[in-house]
C-alpha cells in the first residue's frame, strides 16, 4: 500500500473524473478535499497541480481511467467507480501501479432486472408504437394485430449473475420458461442450463443479456448467434454493448434474420450507430439501467463507504483490485 498524505486541511484528496449525483458530492466534501477534473479549463495542468495531493479518483461507466491519468497522479491510491462495469478503467495498470480499485454491484440489480422486464414487454406488445399511432390518428381503430402473450414463450439469460437471477424472478412471475448461458452451471440453481450460447439461441423467443462486459464477454453474441435467435426472436441488452457484435446486429435487424431488439448499452457509447436509430424493430435507451433514485442513491452510498474503509485502514467492501 503507498503510504498515505493529507492535504493542508488534513483530509484525503479526491479527484472526481465526471459529474457525480449532488447528494453524493455533498457527502465527500464533508470528509475530503474533492477537485472537479471535468471544470479545468487545461486537464493536464490541472492534474499535475493536483499529482501530490491527489490520493482518490472517483468516476462512473461514462469517466474513462486510463494509463496515463493513473501515472498522472504518482501518489494516487485508490479509484471508486460509481458502476459495475469496469470497462472503462485500465484495470492493470491499477495492478501495475498498487492502486486498489472498488465498484458498486449487486446495488444496481433490481434496478437493471426491473429495466430488462419492462423492455421484454415493451417489445411484446410493441407500447410506444401503438401509443403513438393511437393518438396520431386520434381513435383506436386499425390497431396492430393482436400479439403473442409473454407467459410460455421461452427466455434465455446470457450471464445468471446478481442482475440476471433478478431478472429470472421476474421472468418466471410472469410465466416464463427460464434458461440460461454461463461457462459453467450455477450450483443450487433449477432453471435450465445450456452450455452453448449459440443452442441457447436456438430455443429461446427471448435472449437476455445482463452478462458484465469486458474481453471474455467480447461479441459472445456474433452473427452466429443472431441467427439461431432468429426472425421470430428478440435481443435484449442490459449488460455491455461489448458483449454483442454491433455490426452483425445491425446487419440482421435490418434483413430480418432477427425479429427485434431493445438495447440500453452499445459498443462505443454514448456513440449510437445511425443504422440502429434508422431501424423500426428496435427500442434504444441511454444507459438508463440503473437510473432509479433508490440505486444511484446506494451506489453513491458504497463509493463513499468504499472510501472511508480504504483511508480508515479498514477492509474494501467491494474490492475489484487490491492495493
Amino acid at each position: 500500500m503507498r503510504g498515505l498524505t493529507r492535504s493542508a486541511a488534513g483530509k484525503p484528496t479526491v479527484v472526481l473524473v465526471v459529474p457525480i449525483l449532488p447528494s453524493m458530492l455533498e457527502m465527500l466534501e464533508k470528509e475530503f478535499t474533492v477537485f472537479r477534473l471535468w471544470e479545468a479549463p487545461e486537464s493536464n495542468a490541472a492534474l499535475a497541480s493536483w499529482a501530490e495531493s491527489a490520493q482518490a479518483l472517483v468516476t462512473s461507466a461514462d469517466g474513462p481511467v486510463n494509463a496515463r491519468l493513473l501515472d498522472a497522479l504518482p501518489n494516487l491510491k485508490i479509484v471508486s467507480t460509481m458502476s459495475t462495469g469496469l470497462d472503462h478503467i485500465d484495470l492493470d495498470a491499477a495492478r501495475a501501479g498498487g492502486i486498489a480499485v472498488t465498484n458498486t454491484p449487486e446495488v444496481t440489480a433490481e434496478a437493471v432486472a426491473d429495466l430488462a422486464m419492462a423492455l421484454v414487454l415493451h417489445v411484446a406488445y410493441q407500447i410506444a408504437p401503438g401509443r403513438h399511432s393511437a393518438c396520431a390518428r386520434g381513435s383506436l381503430e386499425a390497431l396492430p394485430p393482436p400479439r403473442r402473450s409473454v407467459a410460455g414463450t421461452c427466455v434465455g439469460i446470457l450471464g445468471l449473475g446478481c442482475v440476471g437471477l433478478a431478472f429470472a424472478r421476474r421472468a418466471q412471475a410472469f410465466g416464463m420458461r427460464i434458461s440460461y448461458y454461463e461457462p459453467r452451471r450455477k450450483p443450487d440453481v433449477g432453471y435450465a442450463y445450456c452450455s452453448d450460447l449459440e443452442v441457447l439461441a436456438r430455443h429461446v423467443d427471448y435472449l437476455v443479456i445482463t452478462a458484465p462486459g469486458g474481453t471474455a464477454t467480447r461479441h459472445l453474441v456474433d452473427a452466429r448467434v443472431l441467427a439461431a435467435l432468429g426472425s421470430g426472436g428478440t435481443l435484449i441488452n442490459v449488460g455491455r454493448g461489448s458483449i454483442v457484435d454491433e455490426r452483425a446486429l445491425i446487419d440482421a435487424l435490418s434483413d430480418g434474420t432477427l425479429g427485434a431488439a431493445a438495447l440500453d448499452v452499445f459498443a462505443h457509447e454514448p456513440h449510437v450507430p445511425h443504422e440502429l436509430r434508422a431501424l423500426d424493430n428496435v427500442v434504444l435507451l441511454p444507459h438508463v439501467g440503473s437510473a432509479t433514485l433508490e440505486a444511484r442513491a446506494a451506489m453513491a452510498q458504497l463509493v463513499v463507504d468504499n472510501l472511508r474503509a480504504y483511508f480508515a485502514g479498514k477492509v474494501l467492501l467491494t474490492p475489484v483490485v487490491q492495493a
